[in-house]
């Protein structure tokens, strides 16, 4: 199994699945005549980001393994998206990138360093690493916050609407 294996069909795939988990969290608000920013500026507690901004740092994980181990160019998306089409518009955005994607980019960097730039400073691990230990799991850390906020509205979603057709 490669890097471009274990990572960019893994968020093709999780991506497939959030935007349809946010369709019905938007049925869901229509349905019962709520504001679609109830939805859309949940959080779980105060000083946890809502649940626009947990899509966007979907795309940000996503999108930072295609640019930091697939070597591709950065794609600048502003975080300013504050309705369901403007979410479903970076979900697309970012799974154009991930399609555009070779294969081949990752070919042999499994060892390459990739460096992060924190409030702290900067944070240095090899693609693998980086890939394993820090993208993947914080790409789903978002996704997961992102389907308990629309569960926690009472949003009709499960452990399928989740994991998609299995």
């Amino acid at each position: 199994m490669t890097l471009y294996d274990a990572s960019i069909p893994v968020f093709l795939r999780a991506f497939g699945n959030l935007s349809a988990i946010l369709e019905k969290g938007r049925a869901f608000a229509d349905e019962r005549g709520i504001a679609h920013a109830e939805l859309l500026e949940a959080r779980l507690i105060a000083d946890m980001a809502p649940l626009t901004a947990q899509i966007q740092r979907c795309s940000d994980s996503a999108k930072g393994v295609a640019v930091r181990i697939g070597q591709l160019p950065d794609v600048a998306m502003p975080d300013t998206e504050t309705s369901f089409d403007a979410l479903q518009a970076r979900i697309a955005a970012t799974v154009a990138l991930l399609q555009a994607t070779p294969p081949e980019s990752f070919e042999g960097r499994e060892q390459a360093i990739v460096t992060l730039k924190t409030g702290k400073g900067e944070v240095s691990f090899p693609a693998r690493d980086y890939l394993l230990g820090f993208a993947l799991p914080n790409f789903f850390f978002h996704v997961t916050t992102a389907y308990g906020l629309l569960r926690m509205k009472g949003v009709p979603i499960g452990k399928l609407d989740y994991l998609g057709g299995v």
